[in-house]
């Protein structure tokens, strides 16, 4: 089976960041906001193995998150990922809602 190197862009990392501070201090759970970034690294772990399985997305929205752009849903959150060689590089953790507004 082949197994892929995961990458946590910058951008990613602040989404992350962000997620966990919204959970925490605007809705004062911080046992959720665990719970919940557990499940996005669950979520990780399972693109080091099947990462190639999803298929790229072609819609124009997804254009400016680069070239053979993937995405994985984990509840209402949308991972932006793409894979070179043997590396998956996780570009965007966003709110599934979002992806036409992001920047």
């Amino acid at each position: 089976m082949k197994r892929y190197e995961v990458i946590i862009t910058e951008n990613a990392q602040q989404d992350l960041r962000d997620l966990s501070n919204t959970i925490i201090f605007e809705y004062k759970s911080p046992i959720t906001a665990i719970r919940y970034l557990r499940g996005i690294y669950d979520e990780f772990r399972w693109l080091q193995s099947n990462a190639e399985s999803l298929k790229i997305q072609t819609s124009k929205s997804f254009a400016k998150f680069g070239f053979n752009t993937r995405r994985i849903n984990y509840k209402k959150m949308a991972i932006i990922y793409c894979v070179v060689a043997n590396i998956v590089y996780i570009k965007r953790v966003i709110p599934a809602g979002t992806i036409n507004v992001i920047k």
